[in-house]
């Protein structure tokens, strides 16, 4: 078992980047390729404090600090699936959360060396050397002396070697093994010290929570609490997860440790109260609203442990931003955005944007050395110019009032690059945004590049390199995007929500996983989508150029509604004995009927774009057809039998003429069932 937590445990260690002076006891984890760490092999580290040392495999640093401690076993670089399998295999296994420690005793009773070892006791006030004597593995606590010579590093100078052992005295020598940091040992002897230390700090700091033994033990603690916690914590360090939600996590975190110890103290108060008194029954009523508090602070809290669920909570909270609305003084700013200013960039812009007409009133113009501070000051109708460069934000654009956002020159020359993984690179809620003329590259991100929640977004003369999905209207957005480039998303190029309205108009939209994805709208609480796409070249993507995602009992409407056409040719007018039957459409007569209001045709000899085209009109127009048959069945279910024969035509969405569909995997048209 020991050898093998020390795979487990120490496997990427070796792998981790040279750390030949590393001071500081909060060190920042960080995680290389999962192939490095297993193919590396040991000659490959270059760290010159244990270069050449046989025996270990096991990093090492230097503590910060004017004391010269001796180097510490650098274990705070774990890689995830080195954790995990840790916890998963050596430690916790299947146990219950009030088995936690039982179970971690037995796992430190099997590895960690009890006694003969050095290590420095790291508290938040000073930092002293200590010897170990024995370790009372039940209580996770070594029992320790003062190493000799004395060492101490303090920001107070009271910390003397009689005041420290007056401090150990108090505390009967014995020291929490999480805040001991084991002195390194090239000899190799003990690397499972290190390392299993090293877990039990780890698991007491970041995965255990006070409240967690009173939680129900319906099953195993580990895949319960563990493992999204632990995966959480990963998907922070490697910028995973929006900045905004990481905010409210920890204060959710603070407050719910607030609450439970206020509720610990209460119940204790409680225990000692003479029963039926008139303080226990306000206590009980305080302790009932702590603990409903408390409950719904930790179902927050399980909702951004969760992989799946923390992204619709994060939605949900960037949706939300709130628009400053107009300048309290009621002037509008054009903001320059350039790393540099030069003066013949100066004297253009003031020639070509600036003061290109009479103005009788004074423009204020402020000037920013980035893109996103000069969006975090706009106000509403403020514009934003920015000039010829490559700027790295690392945030998000949370646009939420009306304001331009404009390129000084053509999109190669005007370059926006992402940082980090978790956020939204363009988050849009204002009632009229304009984008223009700047290239967006988004890198390794786990949401999309542009997002309208809603209002009204224009992008024109872009271009979007992608990542993950590429542009996503929501419901009740309006989307226009002309003469742009979109590419490289692995999900849908453009993903089209039901209620929204969404035009295209002489776009490229290539080497997608999807180009255009039509989420699907036929559940009787959606609208259907308004969508226009015009002269769009949609190539190269591996699945369909146009997807439409649609239930799988509609199709077996759709079968129905066939095999009725031989005896419903015609459409009928109900007499009123006939008001409680369900009218019957042809299906082939309204999809003509349809596409002839909206001057769509179809020639006998038509090309494989113009083919794509009608494809794509005919499947929506017959879904469109679909939900207009099941809202009138609904309607004479109720009583109402006149229904607008035009309401379909008038919701109606559809202006698709003039795309091209070119070497698409699997075609220019196809529906996903579910």
């Amino acid at each position: 078992m020991a050898d093998g937590l020390l795979a487990a445990g120490g496997l990427g260690s070796q792998a981790m980047v040279p750390q030949p002076e590393r001071t500081g006891w909060g060190v920042e984890e960080s995680t290389v390729p999962l192939e490095k760490a297993l193919f590396q092999d040991e000659d490959s580290c270059s760290d010159c404090s244990n270069h050449d040392k046989r025996g270990t495999s096991l990093q090492s640093f230097v503590p910060e600090g004017k004391t010269h401690f001796p180097e510490i076993f650098q274990t705070s670089q774990l890689l995830f699936f080195e954790r995990f399998r840790a916890y998963q295999d050596y430690i916790l296994a299947d146990c219950k959360a009030s088995e936690v420690r039982e179970f971690t005793a037995e796992f430190l009773e099997k590895v960690l060396e009890p006694s003969g070892w050095r290590a420095v006791w790291h508290t938040n006030v000073f930092e002293v050397l200590v010897e170990v004597t024995d370790v009372d593995f039940a209580a996770l606590k070594a029992v320790v002396r003062l190493a000799n010579p004395y060492l101490c590093e303090s920001q107070v100078s009271t910390f003397t070697l009689e005041c420290m052992n007056e401090l150990l005295d108090l505390k009967e020598h014995r020291l929490p093994l999480q805040e001991l940091w084991v002195v390194f040992d090239d000899s190799g002897v003990f690397d499972q010290t290190a390392l299993a230390v090293e877990h039990v700090r780890f698991f007491y700091q970041n995965i255990w929570r006070s409240w967690d033994e009173e939680e129900e033990d319906e099953y195993d603690y580990f895949v319960r609490c563990v493992e999204p916690r632990l995966r959480l914590h990963y998907d922070i360090l490697e910028d995973r997860v929006p900045s905004g939600l990481i905010v409210d996590y920890r204060n959710l975190l603070s407050q719910c440790e607030d609450s439970y110890r206020k509720f610990l103290n209460l119940r204790s108060s409680l225990s000692n109260c003479n029963s039926d008194s008139e303080q226990e029954n306000i206590s009980m009523v305080e302790g009932l609203k702590l603990y409903s508090e408390m409950e719904q602070l930790k179902q927050k809290l399980k909702l951004i442990e969760n992989p799946l669920l923390r992204y619709v909570f994060g939605y949900q909270k960037n949706s939300n931003i709130q628009a400053k609305g107009i300048r309290p003084n009621g002037q509008k700013v054009t903001h320059v955005v350039s790393s540099t200013m030069m003066t013949g960039l100066l004297r253009s812009l003031l020639r070509d944007r600036l003061c290109q007409e009479a103005c009788k009133e004074e423009t204020e113009i402020q000037f920013h050395s980035d893109p996103l501070s000069a969006i975090n000051a706009c106000y509403e109708g403020d514009t934003v110019i920015v000039c010829p460069g490559h700027y790295m934000v690392h945030g998000t654009f949370a646009i939420a009032d009306s304001i331009e956002l404009e390129g000084y020159g053509l999109p190669d020359d005007i370059v926006i690059e992402k940082r980090g993984k978790g956020d939204t690179f363009v988050d849009c809620t204002g009632a009229d945004i304009k984008i223009s003329s700047i290239k967006f590259i988004q890198h390794d991100a786990v949401e999309g590049i542009l997002i309208i929640h809603r209002g009204k977004t224009t992008l024109e003369n872009c271009v979007l390199q992608c990542e993950t999905t590429g542009v996503t209207v929501r419901t009740s957005a309006e989307f226009l995007m002309k003469n742009s480039d979109l590419y490289g998303a692995k999900g849908a190029g453009i993903e089209i929500y039901p209620g929204s309205k969404c035009t295209l108009s002489d776009n490229g939209i290539h080497h997608c996983k999807e180009g255009i994805l039509i989420k699907d709208f036929l559940d009787e609480h959606y609208d259907i989508p308004k969508i226009s796409m015009v002269n769009n070249v949609i190539h190269n993507n591996e699945g369909y150029g146009v997807v439409l995602v649609k239930p799988t009992i509609f199709s077996d409407l759709q079968e129905n509604v066939q095999d009725e056409t031989e005896e419903n040719r015609a459409l009928k007018i109900p007499t009123s004995e006939e008001a409680d039957t369900a009218e019957r459409v042809d299906l082939e007569e309204l999809i003509q009927c349809t596409t002839g209001k909206m001057e769509l045709y179809a020639r006998s000899s038509l090309s494989e774009q113009v083919e794509g085209n009608y494809e794509i009109v005919n499947e929506l127009v017959a879904a469109s057809t679909q939900k207009g048959q099941m809202k009138k069945k609904r309607l004479s279910e109720l009583g109402i039998t006149q229904a607008d024969d035009n309401l379909m035509s008038q919701e109606m969405f559809v202006s698709i003429v003039g795309n091209q569909f070119k070497w698409n995997g699997k075609g220019s048209f196809g529906t996903f069932l579910f």
